[in-house]
């Protein structure tokens, strides 16, 4: 049980971090009018609130 509780928790950190960096991406090519950038900014975003999910998740086991 701990193992996972330990996983969940990294999982959350780095979902986190990826979800910051996402945002400043999304606004730094917002800011620059380069729309791939914001683009692929918004899906780092995503990809990370997906991973904290999955921490939480795995810490609620």
């Amino acid at each position: 049980m701990g193992d996972l509780n330990r996983s969940g928790a990294k999982n959350e950190v780095k979902g986190k971090v990826k979800e910051l960096e996402g945002k400043v991406r999304a606004e730094t090519g917002k800011a620059t009018g380069n729309t791939t950038e914001r683009v692929e900014g918004r899906v780092e975003e995503a990809a990370g609130k997906v991973q904290k999910k999955f921490g939480k998740g795995e810490r609620k086991v």
